[in-house]
C-alpha cells in the first residue's frame, strides 16, 4: 500500500489544492521534510538570506497574483526573524500563509534545539495560529490556514508543523484530502443603506471616491470602472487600491500625490471611501470635518472607526459598487474637478518646477521625473523609505494594478520592504520593468538580497535617493531640537552600487542630473539585477517630514 510523508502531504496539497508555484524562504533542519515536497511536487523555493524578505515577498505576492503568499521558516530564529515581514502583513491586511518549523513534541519542556512559544508569541499579529500534532491531518491544518487567510478581512495567518509528524510515513488512503479551501462569497448590506448612499452621491456637489487596498483585493476593477464613470466622481486610490483605474484615467487625481488629498478631500461634500482605514496619514477621519462620509468595508468594524459615516455599507467593495452604480444617476462634475485640479497644481507649483529642471545637486523630485521619463507607465514602481516615499508617491504613475506601492505600510512604518517586494513583482511580471526607489538608509536593510536577485536571475533596477542620511529623522530633528544635534541620523556617502557589483549585479554611480536618464537604461540594458546610486539634495525635506514631525510635536 502507497505511504507517503507528513512533509510530501505539505507540497501535495500546496499543488494539487491550492495551485501554489512559488514560495518564499529559507532552508532548515527542522522543515527539511517540507522542502524535499517541494521537489517532489515543482514547487519553486525562492530561497533569501533572511527570514524577514521571505515573509515581505510573500506579502508582496498576495498583492501582485490576489491570492496567498506563502512563506516557509524553519524553527525559532528563522521564525523571529520573520515577525517584522508578519506584523507588516497584518496591519496591511494580506493574506500572508506562514508556514513554520518547531522543535520536535516528544522534546516539549526538554530544552530542545530552538525550543520556543512561537504560538503565543504570533498570535497578537495574525488571524488564526496553529500547531499540527497529527500526520494525516495536515492537509485538513492547511485547509483551515489558508481558509481564514483570505475569508472577511484577510490577513496573515501561522502554521507550525513538527519534524515528528513531517517525517512520519503514513498510508495514502487514510489522509483525508480536502479538495478546495474556501467558497466565494460576497456579503451585501440591506437595500435600505444602499439607497440612502445613493441619495447621497446624487445629491453631492463636490464628491470624492477614496479608494484604499479592499478594492484591490475585492478585484472589483469593472465595478469600479462601471461607478466612476456613471457617477462623473474624481477619485483617488491609495495603497494597494493604487492601479485598480489607472493613474492616467480622466478623473484620476493621482497626479496630486499626497498634494491633492491635502487640498481636495477638506473641501468635498461627500466622500465615498471604500476599503480604506482612516488612520494617522488621513487624520484618523478628521481631514474632511463638512463632508458627510460612506463608508464600504468588508469588516463591520471599521464602519465607524475613528469617524462617524453617514451610511455604513458592510461588504465586499465590488459587490456594493455594483448595487450602488444601478442606483445612481449618471453625472459629470467637471467643474468640481477643475476647481478640485487647479486647488493641488496651484500648491504643487514649486514641485512641479522641480521636476522639469535640472538641478545640482539633484533633488528627489528631479529624481523621480528622470525615473519616470527613462521607464514609462507601463511598469511596476516601489519605493521605499521616508521622504523617499512621499517623493516616489507624488511623482511616479503607473497604468499596472497596485503599479506604484510604498509596501513600508501606513501603519507600520517598516523601512526594508522595498528590495523584497521589487523581487516578488519582477517573478510575478518578468517581463514589465520593476523599478525601486530606494533611500538610502532603508537599503541597508534587505540589501543583501541582492544575492538572490543574481542566484535566482530576478532583474530589478534599484535607484537610491542617496542623501547620506536618514532624511525624515534628520529633517524631523533639525525642526525639533536644532541641526547641531541630529543624533544617529547621519550615514554618509557609501558605494552602495559597488556591493551589488560585488554580488554578480550591475552597479553605476551618479552625481549629476544629465547622467540619470542614460545610467538607468544601462542598468535596464544590463539584464541584471541593477543598482544606480545617485547622490541628491540633502537639505530637501518633504511634505512627509512635516506632516511626522507634526504628528509628534503634539504631545
Amino acid at each position: 500500500m502507497a505511504s507517503i510523508t507528513g512533509g510530501h502531504l505539505v507540497g501535495k496539497y500546496l499543488s494539487e489544492v491550492e495551485k501554489i508555484n512559488t514560495v518564499f524562504g529559507i532552508s532548515g533542519g527542522h522543515i527539511e521534510g517540507i522542502l524535499d515536497s517541494f521537489t517532489e511536487y515543482g514547487i519553486r523555493i525562492v530561497d533569501v538570506r533572511h527570514e524577514q524578505a521571505a515573509a515581505m515577498m510573500a506579502h508582496a505576492w498576495s498583492i501582485y497574483n490576489n491570492a496567498p503568499g506563502v512563506c516557509l521558516v524553519t524553527a525559532g530564529p528563522g521564525f523571529t526573524n520573520a515577525l517584522t515581514g508578519i506584523v507588516n502583513a497584518y496591519l496591511d491586511n494580506a493574506p500572508l500563509v506562514v508556514i513554520s518549523g518547531r522543535h520536535p513534541i516528544r522534546d516539549d519542556l526538554r530544552g530542545a534545539l530552538q525550543e520556543m512559544n512561537q504560538i503565543d508569541m504570533v498570535k497578537p499579529v495574525t488571524k488564526w495560529q496553529a500547531t499540527c500534532y497529527d500526520t494525516r491531518r495536515i492537509p485538513e491544518y492547511l485547509a483551515l490556514a489558508f481558509r481564514h487567510a483570505v475569508t472577511g478581512r484577510p490577513g496573515p495567518v501561522f502554521l507550525e508543523l513538527p519534524p515528528d509528524i513531517l517525517n512520519v510515513s503514513v498510508e495514502t488512503d487514510t489522509v483525508p484530502f480536502p479538495s478546495h479551501s474556501t467558497v466565494d462569497y460576497a456579503t451585501l448590506p440591506v437595500m435600505a443603506r444602499l439607497q440612502e448612499a445613493a441619495d447621497l452621491i446624487n445629491s453631492a456637489k463636490r464628491p470624492v471616491f477614496l479608494g484604499g487596498s479592499g478594492i484591490n483585493m475585492s478585484r472589483c476593477d469593472d465595478a469600479l470602472k462601471s461607478f466612476i464613470e456613471k457617477s462623473g466622481i474624481p477619485f483617488t486610490l491609495l495603497n494597494n487600491g493604487r492601479g485598480v483605474l489607472p493613474d492616467t484615467h480622466s478623473l484620476s487625481i493621482a497626479d496630486g500625490g499626497y498634494t491633492g488629498i491635502l487640498t481636495g478631500l477638506p473641501q468635498a461634500d461627500v466622500i465615498i471611501a471604500a476599503g480604506i482605514r482612516f488612520n494617522w496619514v488621513l487624520q484618523h477621519g478628521q481631514f474632511f470635518p463638512d463632508a458627510k462620509v460612506i463608508r464600504i468595508d468588508i469588516e463591520p468594524s471599521e464602519i465607524n472607526r475613528n469617524r462617524d459615516a453617514a451610511v455604513g455599507l458592510v461588504g465586499d467593495c465590488g459587490a456594493v459598487l455594483e448595487q450602488l452604480t444601478a442606483l445612481i444617476q449618471e453625472k459629470s462634475h467637471d467643474e468640481w474637478i477643475k476647481t478640485l485640479k487647479n486647488a493641488y497644481r496651484a500648491f504643487m507649483t514649486t514641485e512641479l518646477e522641480l521636476r522639469d529642471k535640472s538641478s545640482d545637486p539633484v533633488h528627489p523630485a528631479r529624481l523621480v521625473a528622470q525615473i519616470q521619463e527613462a521607464i514609462g507607465s507601463n511598469a511596476f514602481y516601489i519605493a521605499d523609505g521616508g521622504d523617499t516615499c512621499y517623493w516616489g508617491l507624488a511623482g511616479f504613475l503607473s497604468d499596472e494594478r497596485a503599479g506604484v506601492l510604498v509596501p513600508a505600510g501606513a501603519l507600520l512604518g517598516c523601512l526594508g520592504t522595498g528590495i523584497p517586494f521589487a523581487l516578488a513583482a519582477k517573478i510575478s511580471f518578468p517581463d514589465k520593468p520593476v523599478v525601486l526607489l530606494q533611500g538610502d538608509g532603508s537599503f541597508g536593510f534587505n540589501s543583501m538580497e541582492f544575492d538572490t536577485a543574481v542566484r535566482h536571475n530576478i532583474p530589478i533596477v534599484c535607484v537610491i535617493n542617496n542623501d547620506c542620511c536618514w532624511g525624515m529623522i534628520k529633517h524631523s530633528q533639525e525642526l525639533s531640537i536644532g541641526k547641531d544635534r541630529t543624533t544617529c541620523s547621519e550615514l554618509g556617502l557609501r558605494n552602495y552600487e559597488k556591493m551589488v557589483e560585488g554580488l554578480g549585479g550591475y552597479g553605476e554611480f551618479v552625481t549629476k542630473d544629465e547622467d540619470i536618464i542614460p545610467a538607468i537604461k544601462r542598468a535596464i540594458d544590463s539584464g541584471k539585477p541593477a543598482c544606480v546610486n545617485v547622490v541628491t539634495d540633502n537639505t530637501v525635506t518633504s511634505p512627509a517630514t512635516l506632516l511626522f514631525y507634526q504628528n509628534l510635536s503634539d504631545f
